[in-house]
Formats: C-alpha cells, sequence, structure tokens
C-alpha cells in the first residue's frame, strides 16, 4: 500500500471539510489528516475514500462517513495512555484514529469476516497499541476493564450494563441510541458517586447493534 502526495492532498482537503461542519479539536482533525482512509478501500475505490460519506465494506456494514468518525472521537475526548473500548471494529478505520491519538485501544467485532479483515489492514499500517478480539460486543471485555472511554461505532437500542458497568469513574461512553434507522448521539459520564450524566448531540445513521456472533 502506497501514501502519495496525492493521497495526502485528498486527506487535507477532507480535513477542511470536516473543519467546516464543525469539528474544531485540533487533534482530532490531526489524527484524520495522519491516517490513510484508503487503506480501509479496494484502490479502485481511492476517490470514495475521501469523500465525507460512508461506504459498504462487506458483511452488510459500512465504514463510518469521516464526519462521524470524528465527531464520536472529539466527544470522546482521549487522552494519550487512555484506554479505550471499541464496540464494532468494522474495517478498523475508527481504531486507527484512536491509536494515532495514542491510546491504548480494545476493539471487538461480531462479524468474523470484518475481524479478520480489520487485523490484516491494521497489521499492514504498523499500530502496536490496538488489540483486537471476535465477541459480542454487548458483554464488552471485564478482563481489561475498566476503560477510560468506551465508543460504540453502532446504533444502541439501549446502554448496556455490562459496558457500564466496566467504564471508570470520571470515564465517558459516546453510544447512538436507538435500534431504528437513526439514532441520538449520547455522551454518558460516569460520576463520581457512580452515576450516569447523559448529554445528547443531534441525530446520526448506524448500521444497528446486534447481538451474538456470525
Amino acid at each position: 500500500m502506497e501514501d502519495t502526495f496525492r493521497h495526502k492532498g485528498l486527506r487535507n482537503r477532507l480535513v477542511q471539510e470536516i473543519a467546516g461542519k464543525g469539528i474544531t479539536s485540533e487533534k482530532v482533525l490531526k489524527a484524520i489528516e495522519t491516517v490513510p482512509r484508503h487503506y480501509f478501500f479496494d484502490s479502485v475505490f481511492t476517490d470514495q475514500a475521501y469523500a465525507d460519506k460512508p461506504f459498504p465494506i462487506g458483511a452488510g456494514q459500512t465504514i463510518s462517513q469521516p464526519f462521524t468518525v470524528a465527531f464520536q472521537t472529539q466527544l470522546l475526548d482521549v487522552q494519550p495512555g487512555d484506554k479505550v473500548l471499541e464496540i464494532g471494529t468494522g474495517s478498523g478505520y475508527q481504531a486507527a484514529i484512536l491509536a494515532a491519538l495514542r491510546t491504548r485501544v480494545f476493539t471487538i467485532e461480531r462479524q468474523r469476516e470484518l475481524f479478520r479483515k480489520s487485523q490484516q489492514t491494521i497489521a499492514l499500517m504498523g499500530y502496536k497499541n490496538i488489540n483486537f478480539f471476535y465477541g459480542d460486543g454487548f458483554d464488552g471485555k471485564a478482563s481489561y476493564a475498566p476503560f477510560n472511554r468506551i465508543i460504540i461505532t453502532c446504533g444502541a437500542p439501549f446502554v448496556p450494563e455490562q459496558l457500564v458497568d466496566q467504564l471508570s469513574i470520571g470515564g465517558i461512553m459516546v453510544v447512538p441510541l436507538n435500534d431504528k434507522k437513526n439514532q441520538v448521539m449520547n455522551r454518558i459520564t460516569r460520576l463520581e458517586n457512580g452515576s450516569l450524566k447523559y448529554e445528547k448531540f443531534g441525530n446520526f445513521s448506524f448500521v444497528p447493534m446486534l447481538k451474538g456472533t456470525q
């Protein structure tokens, strides 16, 4: 895989586009500018890789729109060294963005095809701070808890209790809530007394979060 001046130019244009749509975090914009999104696409679709649109990746799933990835990442407000649990690896692009922000990523995928493919892509990119798991995202990964941050990249019908239990005090979870066509983006903060603070940030459209594995 190559990352040419043309690819970097396309990424720079994408960064300007999503900044114009309201992404203000410099570190998130830098991560978008750094990670070659075309690595997650077949070579014939390079131009589509840098359009601010979702794109099919197989197994009935999509790679999220870059603005959506940036929006969720900005809400997550990660710090270097944070342990981040991602539910829904998909292509691996969101995990790569989090890795570029120097976090320790633990990502779960329920589709075996995507689980394998995303590992291959990330291995070629050289990230060492991403841990892949094949399993049911509703269960999380209790053996590695607590997590400073949890991000759900699919439409959740509810906030899974197991995931709340795995969120550290002061930790943040970003989740699109509703299993219908459209979801409301929520940021959930676990307060010192263990209670949850909910904040809502507009409507988005994700594939549904499903139980079990395939």
